[in-house]
């Protein structure tokens, strides 16, 4: 070990100043002077590094929306509701005095379908069954009564009954509030789906249900044997006197589109002049099926509909894609208080923009658009994602549509004339009422709807008469 004195040490540090000092030049300083920067290239080195600052924060804000899109980020109103959730689900699963009930599972099934059903009457949570029964609807074929139904104000009412179903042979009507079913009261507020469960089942197996109706005290109870429910969604149409075609729709599905196309073609053969469309106790179905109706009436291009959802950015508009020119000619459409949702839109489009008139009774006003989201385990939500309107703008939600001509029918007679449409084949009276208990009745509203297109004919032709002819006059 080498040990280095103090005498030692400071002869070391004075030789080695020493030799440092001689090595540098005699008439240069020990420190070499730096030259000072021009203006340019302090303005160069400035700009370099503003560049890089902007560069770095745009680089930042670009990944921290990547971040957000990606979910790379955690949300913390999602993270701090989820606690909230999963504290009560604890307690409640740790403490409820009936285990059985209590399960994780359970509960949040429970909780999940109160998270969605307390948006409004439309949007549902679907457990497994339910949404295979809902791709079963879509399809258009399932085993059950053939009734359309609604949840208002904590009832579950009838919109319509499907014609030729059985429940519509036993006399349902529309605005009938299912009570009970299968012996069981329905609670106040039970979801349409759950409802919609019960009603429906194998083919051949009975379900009764219990009905109260306006104006009638009793209960009225029936038994009821389950079918395959095919509907036809446009019924074979006819030609009236008057040169006057008519067509009823009974439902928009996926083919209705190319039905109706194939039954006013089948009624241009014939040289109709003029058009009834019936929507009577049409309860809607599918958004595009309803565009493809009244797109016939639109010229390529023009809005049929539009929906709006929640954000300014997501309108869509429905335009017509027809090839060729549109269907011009009088229209009448008809409509009643079961006339809902697509019903509406082919009827809201063709009064909007005076393509037809409209002649019967207010429609149910429903004008909100579902989307179905496919969930894990095959489970489904059913959400209210957007409403629909007009192409002026209109929205008929909860306010329905007002007919051009009022013509107000009985429950009574609305339910005979339903049953009357649904049996063109039963023409001779005798034989109706021996076969339904009753002789066919006037439909006013239609007759409504024939004298308003006679009466356009009748004017058009005195127009159309040349200047200076003794039989031309304004006027009907």
């Amino acid at each position: 070990m080498i040990f280095f004195g103090p005498d030692l040490h400071r002869k070391a540090s004075a030789k080695l100043a020493v030799t440092a000092f001689a090595g540098v030049g005699k008439d240069e300083p020990i420190y070499k002077p730096t030259p000072m920067l021009t203006v340019g290239a302090m303005f160069k080195r400035i700009l370099t590094l503003v560049t890089g600052v902007i560069l770095g924060l745009g680089m930042a804000l670009v990944g921290a929306r990547l971040a957000h899109a990606w979910s790379l980020w955690p949300n913390r109103d999602v993270d701090r509701a989820s606690a909230r959730f999963r504290e009560v689900l604890q307690i409640v699963n740790e403490n409820f005095v009936e285990a059985k009930v209590a399960g994780f599972s359970d509960l949040t099934t429970s909780a999940l379908h109160g998270l969605a059903e307390s948006l409004d009457p439309h949007s549902e949570f679907m457990e497994l069954k339910d949404s295979q029964s809902f791709e079963e609807e879509l399809l258009g074929e399932f085993g059950g009564i053939g009734i359309q139904v609604e949840s208002r104000g904590g009832k579950v009412l009838v919109i319509a009954p499907i014609a030729d179903t059985p429940g519509e042979r036993a006399g349902i009507r529309r605005g009938d509030e299912i009570v009970r079913i299968n012996g069981k009261n329905l609670e106040r507020g039970s979801s349409i789906d759950e409802v919609v469960g019960q009603l429906r089942g194998k083919p051949q197996t009975k379900v009764s249900i219990g009905l109260l109706r306006t104006n009638e005290p009793e209960l009225i109870d029936l038994t009821l044997v389950r079918e395959v429910i095919k509907t036809e969604s446009v019924r074979p149409g006819r030609v009236m006197d008057g040169g006057i075609g008519y067509i009823e729709i009974v439902e928009f599905s996926e083919h209705t589109g190319e039905q109706f196309a194939k039954a006013l073609d089948a009624l241009l053969k014939q040289g109709v002049e003029s058009l009834v469309v019936d929507l009577r106790n049409n309860p809607g179905g599918l958004l595009d099926a309803a565009v493809e109706v009244a797109e016939l009436f639109f010229k390529n291009g023009e809005t049929v509909v539009y929906t709006q959802g929640r954000k300014a950015g997501d309108r869509e508009d429905y335009r017509s894609e027809i090839d060729g020119p549109p269907l011009e000619m009088p229209v009448a459409v008809l409509i009643n208080s079961g006339s809902a949702s697509a019903a509406e839109v082919v009827t809201g489009a063709l009064k909007d923009t005076g393509r037809a008139v409209v002649v019967g009774e207010r429609s149910f006003g429903k004008g909100s658009v579902q989307s179905i989201f496919k969930l894990k385990n095959g489970e489904g939500l059913r959400l209210t994602t957007a409403r629909y309107f007009t192409p002026s703008g209109v929205s008929i939600h909860e306010k329905g549509i007002t007919p051009h001509v009022e013509v107000v029918m009985t429950p009574d007679e609305d339910s005979k004339l339903g049953l009357q449409r649904a049996r063109p084949e039963q023409s001779e009276p005798s034989q109706f009422r021996e076969r339904f208990g009753f002789e066919p009745i006037m439909d006013r509203q239609l007759d409504a709807a024939i004298d308003v297109l006679s009466a356009v004919k009748i004017f058009g032709d005195r127009a159309s008469q040349p200047a200076g002819s003794t039989s031309a006059r304004s006027g009907f």
